[in-house]
C-alpha cells in the first residue's frame, strides 16, 4: 500500500513538472525593447536623450537603427553624439507652420535618424548600445513617440512602432516614448519683485507715520483744552460776586 502511494505521488509530481515546463517553454522570457532615456523632459526646453538598444538575437548582431521623429511634434534643432564604429545620417521634411528657433523661422525639421555599424562595431548577442541625441526646443505636446526599426545581421528587422494605448497593456512591439511636462512658472511671475515689496513696505511705513503724527497732535490739542478749561474755572472761583 505504501509503495502504491509513493508511486502515485511520484507520477503526480512528474505530471506537474511536465505541465510547468510546457507552459514556461511556450511563454518564454519577456523580450527587451528599444527605449529612450530619460523618459521625461520639459516642454520648450532642450533635452539630451539616449536610445538604448539591446540585442535580442542569440545568433545575429544589430547592424542598423532607424529612429523616426513624430510628424505632429517637429523639433527645430537635432544633433547626434558620435558613436565609435557607427555612421549617422539624417533626413528632413518640410514643416508648416514654420518652427521658431532663437528668432529664426525654420521650414524644415529632421524627420529620421539612421545609425549604421561599420566593421566589428555591431551590437552583439548579450550586449546593448546607446545612441545619444540632443534636441529642442521641445514642442508643447504631452509626449513624443519615436517609431524605431532595428535591423540584424541576418536580415531580420524588429519594428518597434506600436503606440501606447491609454489604460491598456503594453503593446508587443512598443515604440520609445518621451513624456513632456509643462515648464514651471518663472520666479518673477510667481511672486512680486523685491523692489515692489520694498516700495509697498515704504508706503506702509509712511502711512503709519502720518497716522501716528495725527494722533499725537490730537492728544496735545486735547490736553491744551483741558488746561485752559481748568484755568478758566479757577479764575472764576477767585473773582468776588458783585453785590446788588
Amino acid at each position: 500500500m505504501t509503495r502504491l502511494r509513493r508511486t502515485a505521488s511520484a507520477a503526480a509530481a512528474l505530471a506537474l513538472t511536465a505541465v510547468a515546463t510546457a507552459v514556461l517553454g511556450f511563454a518564454g522570457p519577456a523580450s527587451a525593447h528599444v527605449t529612450v532615456n530619460p523618459k521625461e523632459a520639459t516642454q520648450g526646453g532642450y533635452a539630451r536623450v539616449a536610445f538604448r538598444v539591446p540585442n535580442e538575437s542569440d545568433t545575429a548582431s544589430t547592424t542598423k537603427l532607424e529612429v523616426v521623429l513624430p510628424e505632429n511634434a517637429p523639433v527645430g534643432s537635432v544633433s547626434t553624439i558620435p558613436v565609435p564604429g557607427w555612421t549617422v545620417a539624417t533626413e528632413k521634411r518640410k514643416v508648416e507652420p514654420p518652427i521658431e528657433v532663437h528668432g529664426s523661422q525654420l521650414t524644415e525639421a529632421v524627420s529620421k535618424i539612421t545609425w549604421t555599424a561599420t566593421g566589428d562595431a555591431a551590437v552583439k548577442p548579450g550586449q546593448f548600445q546607446e545612441f545619444g541625441v540632443s534636441m529642442g526646443p521641445l514642442p508643447k505636446v504631452d509626449k513624443m513617440v519615436f517609431k524605431t526599426l532595428q535591423t540584424y545581421s541576418d536580415g531580420n528587422v524588429s519594428r518597434w512602432i506600436d503606440e501606447p494605448q491609454p489604460g491598456g497593456e503594453e503593446p508587443e512591439k512598443p515604440a520609445p516614448v518621451l513624456t513632456l511636462t509643462a515648464a514651471a512658472p518663472s520666479a518673477s511671475a510667481a511672486a512680486p519683485s523685491a523692489a515692489a515689496v520694498a516700495d509697498k513696505d515704504d508706503d506702509d511705513d509712511e502711512g503709519d507715520g502720518a497716522a501716528i503724527g495725527l494722533g499725537v497732535a490730537g492728544l496735545v490739542a486735547g490736553l491744551a483744552g483741558l488746561v485752559l478749561g481748568g484755568l478758566a474755572f479757577a479764575r472764576t472761583r477767585r473773582e468776588p460776586v458783585a453785590k446788588s
